[in-house]
């Protein structure tokens, strides 16, 4: 049995987690999916980068958890990883699900080309609002669940974007695995293809897009809790 703490990334709360969470805990697992603050039930919650981070270390010792599996997706892939970092001892593994990771003194929207989204930051009074339903195309989303995910997901607080990440040691000291999901490309980014390369970091690709805890629930159920026997 496995204690998970899985995060999704922008617009989403812990609802989207819903057909993960039901595979791991048939398999006997106890997950927890957590709403970072300033979204879905938690909307309108003052939130920046660091906040994030807190939400995700006090609900590790907010259930005493040890032993535990921190999953974050896209951009919680950021948060997570200083989370990680935070919890000490407590950490077992950590997957970053196509996600973002934390790089010291770098904020999310600096670590790629996001002129787009900057602007979206101006125009929106500071956050950032889903994306159409176009955006998703591609992705390998039935029309109904990407109507879920516009309808559900709430616009995404910009300081958690803008905040520079905090880290006190190198990223690959994290015992981590990295969940690569093809159909949003199979390049990595600086610095998980480094980590990769030189072999501390474990490498698993699936065959879908961005979302898959929506495209690929059980697949990605058991991704996770493979990942997560290798600790």
């Amino acid at each position: 049995m496995t204690r998970f703490v899985v995060v999704a990334g922008a617009w989403l709360g812990a609802w989207a987690w819903e057909e993960v969470v039901a595979e791991l805990r048939g398999d006997g697992h106890e997950v927890h999916a957590l709403t970072l603050s300033g979204l879905a039930e938690k909307q309108g919650v003052p939130a920046g980068q660091r906040t994030h981070v807190q939400d995700i270390v006090d609900e590790v010792e907010r259930l005493d958890l040890r032993e535990v599996v921190l999953v974050g997706h896209s951009y919680s892939g950021v948060p997570v990883g200083q989370a990680a970092e935070r919890i000490g001892d407590r950490l077992a593994r950590v997957v970053f699900v196509d996600a973002n990771v934390p790089v010291d003194g770098t904020s999310f929207l600096d670590g790629f080309p996001s002129d787009h989204i900057r602007k979206s930051l101006d125009e929106h009074d500071g956050d950032w609002p889903p994306l159409d339903p176009a955006d998703y195309a591609g992705q390998d989303l039935t029309d109904e669940q990407i109507a879920r995910i516009v309808t559900d997901g709430t616009p995404h607080p910009g300081a958690t974007l803008t905040e520079p990440a905090i880290l006190t040691r190198p990223l690959g000291e994290l015992p981590a695995t990295y969940v690569k999901c093809l159909l949003d490309g199979d390049e990595l980014m600086d610095p998980v293809g480094e980590l990769v390369d030189s072999g501390r970091w474990e490498l698993v690709r699936m065959d879908t897009g961005h979302w898959p805890m929506f495209s690929r629930p059980r697949e990605l159920a058991r991704v996770l809790a493979d990942s997560a026997a290798r600790s």
